[in-house]
């Protein structure tokens, strides 16, 4: 089935995003931190997005900042769904005590806004990439272990893993071998929006100081660094933002028709 105009236009902008992620150092005019011009420059032949607050050309920081970004959400995407989805189905399979014992501490963390837990322990931790996907993918790993655990408590009585149960199958038989091939349709699409997710909280925490830090840059980072210009009518900081909002749509626009055709085709087999 060919995908249809959003899909293209989503796959299309997520490909470019994703090109100039891997080859950043290849494809960026100039190194992260140098200073090629002057401050807030207007676009040129030199500096084709103009420069920033320090005369660092945008444009390189743009392309460098959108590795930083993509790698810490995907790193900690991966990380939320590996632990969220085992746990989940952990919990969904085993039933009992290690179910209402897991869901309870899930609920516990879920209590409290994720941005609050995480500005209180990085402001107690080393400010690192590791540490920061380490503190991201724990936290929404508890969104992904609800997920998991829902559709895990659908599969678990099918007759399949039943009989699976009746051939003396163990448990981690029963949930890499019967549910996870069974529950990836919806965990995939969940995945493109939990990607979105970290995307927009690691920008959060690079805006408050407490995400990604110097030398290093990430999109939420500029904005802050270039928010004073917007009072002198410089636009450094809304590019940044709306590389944040584009590879947002793009990555929705695919996750939305993934959530589609997988739902179709489940349509299609049931009737």
């Amino acid at each position: 089935m060919r995908p249809p105009l959003s899909a293209l236009i989503g796959l299309t902008l997520t490909g470019l995003f994703l090109f100039s992620a891997v080859f950043a150092q290849w494809i960026a005019p100039y190194p992260i931190d140098a200073s090629a011009g002057k401050v807030w420059e207007g676009p040129s032949a030199d500096y084709w997005l103009g420069t920033d607050s320090i005369g660092r050309d945008i444009l390189s920081r743009l392309i460098y900042g959108g590795q930083v970004t993509i790698f810490v959400a995907l790193a900690s995407s991966a990380l939320a769904f590996s632990m969220g989805a085992f746990l989940g189905f952990l919990a969904a399979v085993s039933g009992g005590f290690v179910d209402q014992l897991l869901s309870r501490i899930v609920d516990l963390v879920m209590a409290i806004p994720s941005l609050i837990v995480a500005l209180v322990m990085l402001s107690v931790l080393p400010l690192n990439l590791t540490v920061l996907i380490l503190v991201m993918g724990i936290l929404d790993s508890t969104r992904v272990f609800r997920l998991s655990r829902a559709v895990a408590m659908d599969i678990a009585v099918m007759d399949y893993v039943e009989a699976a149960r009746l051939r003396g199958e163990g448990g981690t038989w029963v949930i890499f071998r019967e549910i996870l091939p069974n529950a990836l349709s919806p965990l995939v699409a969940e995945f493109g929006l939990r990607f979105i997710f970290a995307v927009l909280f690691i920008s959060t925490l690079s805006f408050l100081g407490l995400g990604v830090q110097p030398p290093l840059s990430d999109w939420g980072g500029m904005v802050k660094e270039n928010k004073d210009g917007l009072i002198f009518g410089k636009p450094a900081a809304l590019l940044p933002a709306a590389a944040i909002a584009a590879l947002a749509i793009s990555v929705n626009l695919v996750a939305d028709w993934v959530l589609t055709r997988t739902s179709s085709l489940k349509g299609g087999r049931g009737g």
